[in-house]
């Protein structure tokens, strides 16, 4: 057996151990359900040291993530429906089927090839050339795959510009739908706007997901600056008004430039 075989079956074996009657009482507890927040912040983690180009922590993150696989596999294989093995099974016989271009007599790749094959194997007659919908994805993850494919068959912006426009058009609808002030209206020009703005992170190749999320933690840091600089002058930051908050949060802004 190869070293990595050893250390895969050590570690099957260990996750065995954590779930045992002796192992660890939280390990026990846990379920498919207990466990979806911790793959997703796993998932987020890697994303993060990946961007960092820190290989020590994408060694860590991936074990991690390689954890969740093995946790949720032991506790299938505990009720019965699978194990580790069966998931690297239909994993390895996956990733043949899916690249005849490789493994087969295929000429090569083409995403309309790998669109009908996915659908073979889920027993669809028919699947648009967009793709299967995967509504599991995060919102912003889910447009930018969905513009992915569509480009893939061509009905894409020539460049970047046209996006851009777009995001124009929309702000300018989304305007409209305030005057008329109707829910439905309102939540779908958003969305058209949401949707233009991931379209134009796809041509900078750009993840708007992660955009979105380092925006909303700089947010966070500058906020907790300007809640500082309140506190260190006796302010009480609910009794300011917008000018003053204002002049706070352009003050840590200017920090963060020294």
């Amino acid at each position: 057996m190869s070293q990595v075989g050893q250390r895969f079956e050590e570690l099957v074996s260990v996750m065995e151990k954590l779930r045992s009657p002796d192992g660890c009482e939280w390990d026990r507890q846990q379920t498919h359900q207990s466990l979806k927040s911790y793959l997703i912040e796993e998932a987020f983690e890697l994303i993060e040291a990946i961007d960092q180009c820190d290989d020590q922590k994408m060694k860590e993150e991936l074990g991690d993530v390689l954890l969740q696989a093995v946790f949720h596999s032991q506790i299938a294989s505990e009720r019965g429906a699978f194990c580790i093995q069966d998931v690297i099974e239909n994993l390895n016989q996956k990733l043949i089927r899916r690249h005849p271009h490789v493994f087969g007599d295929s000429p090569g790749y083409s995403y309309q090839q790998w669109e009908k094959i996915k659908s073979q194997e889920k027993g669809e007659e028919k699947v648009s050339v967009i793709g299967k919908i995967n509504h599991a994805l995060p919102a912003l993850s889910l447009a930018r795959r969905i513009q992915e494919n569509a480009a893939a068959v061509g009905f894409d912006w020539p460049d970047v510009s046209g996006a851009v426009e777009k995001i124009d058009e929309e702000v300018r609808e989304l305007k409209e739908a305030m005057k008329a002030n109707e829910k439905d209206y309102l939540e779908e020009e958003l969305g058209d706007l949401l949707f233009a703005v991931v379209n134009v992170a796809r041509f900078l190749n750009l993840d708007p997901e992660i955009a979105l999320r380092k925006a909303t933690e700089k947010f966070v840091k500058r906020f907790q600056v300007v809640e500082e600089f309140a506190r260190s002058r006796g302010l009480d930051m609910k009794k300011l008004s917008l000018e003053q908050l204002d002049a706070l949060w352009e003050e840590a802004k200017g920090g963060e430039l020294k």
